[in-house]
């Protein structure tokens, strides 16, 4: 199991910098997935990590090994693709032994290999079928086992469901975290689908132009995250610009636009500072009785979805914010214009310092 270190990784390609002193540890045995938007850097880092892609600047290590000139295959690292590359002549079978058949490895050891890993992949009935017999999820379950047949310990995932349908995708994510972690392997795995990297990863680590915004556990980049980036990136926020006017030992009080005031859990601001108040739709509730943190409004949009409906609510002073709730017998229906109120718990709450570059700019995805 190879921990992988990068050290100020760094790649230009022109002016632009795809990848710009990045820092990370991937430790023994984890599963990381890299999120971020559309063109942030994360295809670079993992080309850079198999070699397809040779950095500018800066250190990779694998497992204690300086790899930055040594070629992909002899790094250890088995590498999949968002495209099913499967040789469409070719059975399953084929397919996965093309590896140590071309390495000359015994026909023996080639043949206890590909059966281990037919069984792992539960493809052991499917061995004789071609890609264009196979489902979607079956064909890329076949590229995982062909990566994986020659012992690689690192495995490096580029978007590999980002090619199937809604359904197989859910199904196989789970079965690549588990194929991992009963192999104890490495992996790394790039993905534009949050809820995908949230839902497998030990570690999810989020880029923006080129930079790592932020490392961290699923649950507290969702609940707690440490960057304004973040809480707007990962799931969905509301945010309200306020002003500090009172810190106590284990609370503060933040007067947002109109005079409304929140109490919060502790700030690192004092009074008199500009900051954002954020908070996740889900944690927002609508109140009849007296509480902590009432906000009048009215409701402007409604969106049912299953069991849970979204509604858009317009605040008293003109800002808009979402409130997700579970259907209830209680009130099953809610409609425009109803005046609600809404109530956001202080320990919910979270509070940045206003950036500098302005609100719109620090939650922009370009």
């Amino acid at each position: 199991m190879p921990e992988v270190r990068l050290v100020n990784v760094t790649k230009r390609y022109g002016k632009i910098v795809a990848n710009d002193h990045i820092n990370l540890t991937i430790k023994d045995g984890e599963y990381v997935s890299v999120i971020g938007p559309s063109g942030c850097g994360k295809t670079t880092l993992i080309k850079s990590i198999a070699g397809i892609i040779k950095p500018d600047e800066g250190e990779i290590y694998i497992d204690g090994r300086l790899v930055n000139d040594l070629p992909i295959e002899e790094r250890g690292v088995g590498y999949v693709f968002q495209n099913i590359a499967l040789f469409p002549h070719m059975t399953v079978w084929d397919n996965i032994v093309y590896g140590p058949k071309v390495r000359c490895l015994p026909p023996e050891e080639t043949r206890a290999l590909a059966l281990e890993m037919l069984e792992m992949i539960k493809l052991s009935a499917r061995s004789d079928a071609y890609p264009s017999e196979l489902s979607g999820g079956t064909q890329q379950k076949t590229a995982v086992a062909r990566a994986l047949i020659s012992r690689a310990r690192l495995l490096l995932l580029d978007e590999p469901l980002g090619a199937l349908d809604v359904k197989v995708r859910a199904e196989l994510r789970y079965e690549l975290r588990r194929l991992v972690k009963d192999l104890k392997l490495t992996a790394l795995h790039v993905t534009h689908d949050q809820e995908e990297a949230m839902s497998i990863s030990d570690r999810v680590v989020v880029m923006k132009k080129g930079r790592i915004v932020e490392a961290g556990t699923p649950i507290n980049l969702y609940v707690r995250p440490k960057n304004i980036f973040t809480a707007n990136f990962v799931g969905e926020a509301n945010f309200l610009r306020g002003v500090v006017t009172q810190v106590n030992k284990d609370r503060s009080i933040v007067e947002i636009r109109g005079g409304s005031k929140l109490v919060t859990k502790n700030t690192d601001g004092g009074v008199g500072d500009p900051v954002v108040i954020a908070f996740r739709p889900e944690f927002a509730s609508i109140v009849r009785k007296k509480r902590l943190n009432r906000l009048s409004g009215k409701i402007v949009d409604v969106l049912y979805s299953g069991s849970i409906v979204r509604l858009k609510v317009e605040l008293a002073n003109g800002d808009r914010v979402v409130v997700k709730k579970a259907l209830s017998f209680e009130r099953p229906t809610f409609n425009v214009g109803d005046k609600v109120t809404v109530n956001i718990p202080p320990k919910d709450i979270l509070v940045y310092p206003y950036p500098e570059e302005g609100l719109d700019r620090a939650l922009a995805l370009e």
